[in-house]
Parts: C-alpha cells; sequence; structure tokens
C-alpha cells in the first residue's frame, strides 16, 4: 500500500510554556514524501495554553474539550478528526523529539509492519530520566507486558506510538486517562499486529516542570494490563 498522508495528534494539557517550542520542532522536521496534518485537542487547558492555540494560524486543526477529561480521551477525539494514513502521537511537553518520527514510518512505508514504537530503551544512551522511579516503573510495565501477552515490548508506555489507520481504528479504546498506553498495546497484540521497536531520544521533565503522570498512574497501568490479557 502507498502511503502519502501523517497524522500527528498532539493532546495538550496546561502547556503554554512548550508549545509553541514543539510546534515549531514538528515545522522543521522533513517528513517527505509523506504529506502532514497536526491535530492539537486542548483538554481544557486552564493557564494561557488556549490563548495560545487561538493565535495560531489554520494550519492546524485545533479542537477543544469542554471539561478536563485526561490523555486517552484527547487522542481519541484526535483519532476522530485525522486524516491521514499513518497516524502517531506527539506530546507538547518537550521530553521526545520529534526528528526521530521520519524514521519510526519507514517501517510502515516500506511494508514490514503497521505498527512502530518508539523506543526510550534501546539503541541510544540519551534517554534521561528525572525522576528515577518513573526510569524504574516503565521497565517494571514493559517486563509485565512481555510476561502477560509473551511479547519482547522493551517501552510500553511510550508516547511514540505509531500506527497505520486502518489498524488503530480497527480497535475500540475507551481509555480516558494515561491507561490508553496498556490498553493500546494489549489491545495490538491481541490482534496479532507486529510492532517494530526503533530507539529514540527522550529527556524527562520534573514535576515541577510539570510531569503530570505519577505512581498510581503506574498501578492504574498495572492493572489495566492484566485486563486486557483476559477482556476486550
Amino acid at each position: 500500500m502507498k502511503y502519502s498522508k501523517l497524522s500527528i495528534i498532539v493532546p495538550v494539557f496546561n502547556e503554554e510554556k512548550t508549545l509553541h517550542k514543539i510546534l515549531n520542532k514538528l515545522a522543521m522536521v522533513d517528513f517527505k514524501p509523506l504529506k502532514t496534518e497536526i491535530v492539537i485537542i486542548d483538554d481544557f487547558s486552564t493557564d494561557g495554553t488556549r490563548e495560545v492555540l487561538g493565535k495560531l494560524d489554520d494550519k492546524y486543526k485545533i479542537f477543544y474539550h469542554e471539561r478536563n477529561m485526561g490523555k486517552g480521551a484527547a487522542i481519541r477525539t484526535g483519532l476522530s478528526h485525522v486524516t491521514g494514513d499513518i497516524i502517531t502521537i506527539q506530546d507538547a511537553d518537550m521530553e521526545y523529539d520529534p526528528r526521530d518520527l521520519p524514521k519510526l514510518t519507514r517501517p510502515i512505508m516500506d511494508g514490514r509492519t503497521k505498527v512502530v514504537y518508539g523506543s526510550r530503551f534501546i539503541g541510544y544512551k540519551r534517554s534521561l530520566f528525572s525522576i528515577p522511579s518513573h526510569y524504574i516503573g516503565n521497565k517494571l510495565l514493559s517486563l509485565a507486558t512481555a510476561i502477560l501477552y509473551v511479547r519482547n515490548i522493551t517501552d510500553m508506555e511510550t508516547c511514540y506510538k505509531m500506527f497505520t489507520k486502518d489498524v488503530i481504528k480497527g480497535i475500540k479504546l475507551r481509555a480516558n486517562r494515561f491507561e490508553l498506553e496498556p490498553e493500546i498495546t494489549a489491545k495490538l497484540i491481541k490482534s496479532g499486529q507486529k510492532i517494530i521497536e526503533l530507539p529514540i531520544h527522550y529527556k524527562s521533565r520534573s514535576f515541577d516542570e510539570g510531569k503530570k503522570i505519577d505512581w498510581r498512574d503506574g498501578i492504574a497501568a498495572l492493572y489495566y494490563l492484566l485486563k486486557y490479557r483476559f477482556t476486550n
């Protein structure tokens, strides 16, 4: 199959300080031969994010939640508006480097797979976790994924998940918060999809810098890994 457009979903919640920076980084990436669209979902930000979004030009597709619903809900909203035949997710907090995205499209463009994950734990030694417990938690959740689903996934929680439109539209997603990551991974594996992982760069931010995920989300992720192992 010939792919022509990459849709990038950007879920946003209180990212006034970094939103312009990440959009500028995306604008500097060469995605050729793919055309791109950027779909931004504001999850009812309460800082100046909405004012920033209001000043962007019409090359962006922007949608607003009327109440805070969570990252998973924002991505589900984004999926209902994308038009690309390849879809990925870009957090607005500057932890992930958009320059890694073109590399992730290649296994799909070459017909080797329909799903690619960017892994923070293979290849490069530049993945920097400012919170040690997050590093350990991500490792443990990936280990739990490998045990439960008999599939060697080194970074289940990665933001950089890329899929063809038919694959992601073919699974029913229910998550509202960060449990989206285990739900997507569980359902992709159970549907028989081959997942190729490639190394990416990563530099996490601290809670003081606006990090939102905490240990409770890690417990929830483990719960949903268990849940979706045995249910749909």
